[in-house]
């Protein structure tokens, strides 16, 4: 019998041109490996073959969506009337490949096994608590990995102030860095404030760490090879991360044994510390003493053409189709699990 996935993209926030790009890569690696795969828009719905390819197109724009564009989309979001669509409702498995706080902050999750189907990733508690930057960086630090100081915005001048300058801003609860500035001016603060409140309601401001930037992929309990990220801005921003020649991305990273070794343990004490499960991908900057320290945990990484997670994959020898293949595998199997639990 075939299994029958679905690929659960698009969606209403700022990355939804990223999601598509990564399901037209996804769409095509599951299907040669015969699966039935339909892929479902959580704003149109089912995608026809001509909608596929209206909407799939492998590479990301420049720049995110504007705002008055994701506000009409809004509108016509599906919300809990996507598991009455039959390619989901029907479906053996759903694959995610959908970002922001729509995708990964856990709603669509609890949606999902509410209905009792089965997902790729995640699920509610882990996408919540990794999806909050501010409570993610208490449960690391509590955990024993190291994290850049941070306050939540509103803060005292005393309090920005002991972070040191410049300063990193963004919304507490976004990706791909929408909405993040670097703030080198207390006259920058308040503009770089406003444009992440466009993102979320929760301001994080964070120490700027200036060092070597690395990536792990982290592949059910594995962590994969850690990458070096060179961008061509200051920092590795939305238009360096989806548009080919603007960042030199090195898998593996040339460091040392031991420098790998440490940033792959703690990427993987950050998946379980998250309570992450089949796959995520940790990013850290090195600091001037030596200590890789955490930013974030990516529960639904980008699998975009130049995404970083299939290069972290790709490097210790896991292909495309194989990554989804994996992944598909590890969910299917707690699928199967919770299945014979209830019988």
């Amino acid at each position: 019998m075939v299994t029958r996935i679905a690929v659960l993209t698009g969606g209403s926030t700022a990355e939804r041109d990223v999601a598509f790009a990564g399901a037209a890569q996804v769409a095509a690696a599951l299907r040669s490996r015969e699966y039935d795969v339909a892929v479902v828009d959580s704003v149109n719905g089912f995608l026809s073959d001509a909608d596929e390819s209206r909407y799939l197109v492998p590479s990301v724009g420049r720049e995110p969506p504007r705002d008055a564009e994701l506000a009409a989309l809004r509108e016509t979001e599906l919300g809990p009337a996507i598991v009455e669509i039959p390619e989901v409702r029907d479906a053996d498995l759903v694959f995610l490949v959908i970002h922001g706080k729509q995708g990964e902050g856990g709603e669509l999750q609890a949606l999902l096994d509410l209905a009792g189907i089965p997902y790729t990733g995640s699920d509610l508690l882990g996408s919540a608590l990794a999806m909050d930057k501010d409570v993610a960086k208490r449960l690391l630090r509590a955990a024993g990995v190291p994290t850049p100081d941070w306050v939540l915005w509103p803060a005292d001048a005393a309090t920005v102030g002991k972070l040191g300058s410049p300063l990193v801003v963004k919304p507490c609860r976004e990706g791909s860095t929408v909405g993040l500035s670097v703030v080198k001016s207390t006259p920058a603060l308040e503009p770089a404030v406003a444009l992440a409140r466009r993102y979320d309601d929760e301001v994080i401001l964070e120490r700027y760490l200036p060092g070597r930037e690395f990536t792990v992929g982290v592949l059910g309990d594995r962590a994969l090879a850690v990458g070096e990220i060179i961008p061509s801005h200051e920092i590795f921003d939305y238009e360096c991360k989806y548009t080919p020649g603007m960042s030199r991305e090195i898998f593996p990273a040339d460091v040392g044994v031991e420098l790998a070794a440490r940033i792959q343990i703690l990427a993987l004490m950050a998946h379980r510390t998250l309570k992450l499960r089949d796959f995520s991908r940790v990013d850290f900057r090195l600091g001037a003493d030596g200590v890789p320290y955490c930013l974030e945990a990516n529960t639904l990484p980008g699998v975009t053409r130049t995404s970083l997670f299939p290069q972290s994959a790709a490097a210790v020898g896991i292909d495309f189709a194989s990554l989804c293949q994996t992944i598909c595998d590890l969910a299917l199997r707690r699928a199967r699990f919770r299945n014979n639990v209830r019988a």
